[in-house]
């Protein structure tokens, strides 16, 4: 009995092992750690670049004083694809949005889609009114939408993001950035006195 306890006591006194035991134990929470920062950093980047991506092209389109087409569009969206480098579609949306305060109200003069599955029109634009900023009466800006799919490179228990970015700034040297492509939205006239042609 006495040897018994004299084993007992030994091995519960010995600790060659521990060490090897402690890292079978802690390694998976390690490699699970180490996985789920660099996923949601690279998730946190992807999200950094196409919020530059759209602040750019909303800079392009503001800079533009003659008239743009579906050329220009497409090579927008091409230089999407360039900043974002990201492995799912990225959906690009350009439009130029007027306040008119007679109507009290957001109008659509045009709108390009590239991949987006429903096109804003005047029908549906109050759907983003608060989006929007407050404007004086005939003002426009140029709204840029971009999204797109981030997927997690491993899995550690995040799912799929989606990834949107809603970007306006005000036409810079002209009253109007005139589009002569395939309108996506509406393209209704409302007589407001406004010259359309892009002169200021």
């Amino acid at each position: 009995m006495t040897l018994l306890k004299n084993r007992l006591r030994a091995f519960w006194s010995d600790t060659s092992g521990n060490v090897t035991i402690e890292f079978c134990l802690a390694m998976p929470i390690l490699f699970w750690t180490f996985m789920a920062s660099y996923v949601f950093f690279d998730g946190y980047r992807q999200s950094a670049i196409n919020l530059k991506a759209a602040y750019t092209i909303s800079d392009l389109v503001s800079r533009e004083t003659g008239t743009i087409n579906d050329a220009y569009i497409d090579s927008m969206q091409n230089l999407l694809e360039l900043m974002t480098r990201t492995p799912s579609d990225v959906d690009l949306r350009i439009s130029v949005i007027r306040w008119d305060a007679v109507d009290d109200r957001y109008y659509l003069d045009w709108s390009a889609n590239r991949g987006f599955l429903n096109a804003l029109t005047d029908n549906n634009i109050g759907d983003i009114e608060a989006k929007l900023p407050v404007m004086p009466d005939n003002e426009r800006v140029i709204l840029v939408e971009t999204n797109n799919v981030f997927v997690p490179l491993f899995n550690v228990g995040l799912e799929d993001i989606n990834l949107s970015n809603f970007v306006f700034t005000r036409p810079r040297f002209v009253s109007q950035i005139v589009f002569t492509g395939t309108q996506d939205g509406s393209n209704e006239s409302h007589d407001d006195a406004v010259d359309t042609t892009g002169d200021v």
